[in-house]
């Protein structure tokens, strides 16, 4: 399968977590990693799933590298259908009212524009215990086998 690994950072610890899944899939997969400040939403491509990596910053806010492509999702209101994306949040339980509101705001921002989105979208919380690739990297090869029954291809 054909998958892109975007991420949405602040501080670096997305787009790490976007190039362990990268790695991770890669020995079976056709897999890229792309920061979303690199990524126009015109190059969204049906013959490719994808997987978002994203922080949340400040009070709830998108990380720095998400603020563009939110933009651009806002002013150019593409039409997304047939495109399938999974999404997996960072963040920190210390802000509870804002807790990755990052990964969040993109999902709904995704889904607005007609993508669909492949199983749920779990959270890592900085202040737990857990390391984000244990939550992570197992969430990957779930969401790929899920797209690929969906897509009819073998995963």
């Amino acid at each position: 399968m054909n998958i892109t690994v975007l991420y949405g950072t602040e501080t670096g610890n997305a787009e790490m977590l976007a190039e362990d899944i990268m790695a991770d899939l890669a020995a079976e997969h056709d897999v890229e990693s792309r920061n979303l400040s690199d990524f126009g939403v015109e190059e969204f491509d049906r013959e490719r799933m994808y997987l978002i990596v994203c922080s949340t910053y400040g009070d709830g806010e998108l990380p720095a590298s998400a603020r563009p492509f939110a933009e651009a999702m806002e002013t150019a209101k593409p039409d997304l259908t047939g495109i399938y994306f999974a999404i997996f949040g960072l963040g920190d339980s210390e802000y509870h009212d804002t807790f990755n509101f990052g990964s969040k705001r993109l999902a709904e921002l995704l889904s607005a524009s007609g993508a669909e989105q492949i199983g749920e979208r779990p959270t890592h919380d900085a202040c737990g215990s857990d390391m984000a690739e244990d939550l992570a990297l197992p969430w990957a090869r779930k969401v790929v086998e899920l797209a690929a029954e969906r897509l009819g291809e073998v995963a």
